[in-house]
């Protein structure tokens, strides 16, 4: 488990503690009271935004409510402090419009900040990961896939708890990403900590643009970054005979291992821990890196978020030491960063070129999720314009 240092708390007259768990790798807290039902919302949310957590000790389901309250109470702000973001928005219009990285920034801070407060109401579990409250469900499954065994018992927030609980249901259950010769879907069952497939227009892309003639003489592809396995996947589908595919994250290995294993792939993809190509050459490659240039706040935004494009660079500079003549790589990516002001078109076909690559061929498609369309969404400028493409690239 990703866990730091411990949790300590007076109870009973004693001091008592407990193993400190946090995906988001944030410190044990230093300031934490017991509380239970008898503890209202707005007691909650003052020592929430104070800095001091709660450790709950009353019905699990009261705690849920209690979360839930915390949460419309972030979402939905005083009056008093309305009318001091009113002033504050009318001082700063009259300096200068923000730009599109200045809201992006905010955007992160409130998310930072609504996850600090959200963090605060905590759980106790035992060694076994089962939760010593009443009415609280059986949650030793969904946590041994996410955490492994442990030894001792540990604190976690409710928060994160609940992502836990969430993330084993999209495993049990699985998210349809494409259908069969015959017509029914196919799952994937995605684990904790890798990013799921539910953005399908990305999908739609891998499944429509033509295969390169190579494949004919050369079956070989690699996924780089495989996740979930969801590319591999669509990949032997459509019928490419030999399949490489890399990640870093074991967590990533162990998903995409059992998904092609489920749907019986396994003996036509390989997946190999590695830190983007593995040693041979390919007639395709296809890679979907996380689309934002931006230092993720956790080990679980890792997908989403690319420090300073570390790995799209590292995939373009590389890529033509690993595909062979006449071969063809696939790189999925949103323009989303470009209309936050966080990367440039220009500096996308800088890096594609000064890998020896060209640009043979680009196919383009809208997001279907329903961000684009919440207007009251802060990025809302950005997310109604975004656009994500398949670009086609070989060697120059």
């Amino acid at each position: 488990m990703s866990q730091s240092n411990s949790v300590t708390w007076e109870e009973g007259g004693q001091t008592c503690s407990a193993a400190w768990h946090s995906e988001n790798g944030i410190a044990a807290h230093k300031r934490v009271v017991i509380a239970d039902d008898t503890l209202t919302a707005d007691d909650a949310y003052r020592l929430a935004c104070e800095g001091t957590a709660i450790l709950w000790k009353g019905d699990f389901q009261n705690a849920r409510q209690l979360l839930q309250a915390l949460v419309r109470r972030i979402d939905k702000p005083s009056k008093k402090s309305k009318r001091a973001g009113k002033r504050t928005d009318q001082s700063s219009s009259d300096l200068q419009s923000p730009t599109s990285i200045d809201l992006f920034n905010k955007h992160r801070l409130m998310q930072s900040q609504r996850a600090r407060i959200l963090g605060m109401l905590l759980i106790q579990c035992n060694s076994d990961h089962t939760i010593p409250l009443r009415r609280a469900p059986d949650i030793s499954l969904a946590c041994l896939e996410a955490y492994g065994l442990t030894t001792e018992s540990y604190v976690i927030s409710l928060r994160e708890l609940l992502g836990v609980i969430s993330a084993h249901e999209w495993r049990k259950n699985g998210v349809p990403v494409l259908a069969d010769e015959e017509g029914e879907p196919i799952f994937i069952y995605p684990h904790y900590g890798v990013f799921s497939p539910i953005r399908g227009e990305y999908l739609e892309l891998v499944c429509s643009v033509p295969l390169p003639k190579l494949l004919e003489k050369e079956s070989i592809a690699f996924d780089i970054g495989v996740g979930t396995g969801v590319l591999s996947v669509i990949l032997a589908m459509r019928g490419v005979q030999k399949i490489v595919a890399t990640d870093q994250d074991d967590r990533a290995l162990a998903c995409a291992k059992e998904n092609i294993k489920r749907l019986s792939l396994d003996s036509s993809i390989q997946i190999i821990k590695a830190n983007l190509f593995p040693q041979e050459k390919a007639s395709l490659i296809v890679c979907n890196p996380p689309w934002i240039p931006a230092r993720p706040s956790s080990t679980l935004e890792h997908a989403v978020y690319d420090p300073e494009s570390q790995m799209l660079k590292g995939f373009l500079g590389e890529l033509k030491n690993h595909l062979l003549p006449d071969g063809e790589a696939w790189l999925i990516l949103s323009d989303l960063a470009e209309h936050l002001g966080l990367r440039t078109r220009t500096e996308l076909l800088e890096w594609i070129g000064a890998g020896g690559l060209k640009v043979i061929g680009r196919i383009d498609t809208k997001p279907k999720h329903h961000k684009p369309f919440d207007q009251s969404d802060l990025l809302y400028f950005a997310r109604s314009a975004e656009t994500t493409s398949l670009w086609r690239l070989a060697i120059q």
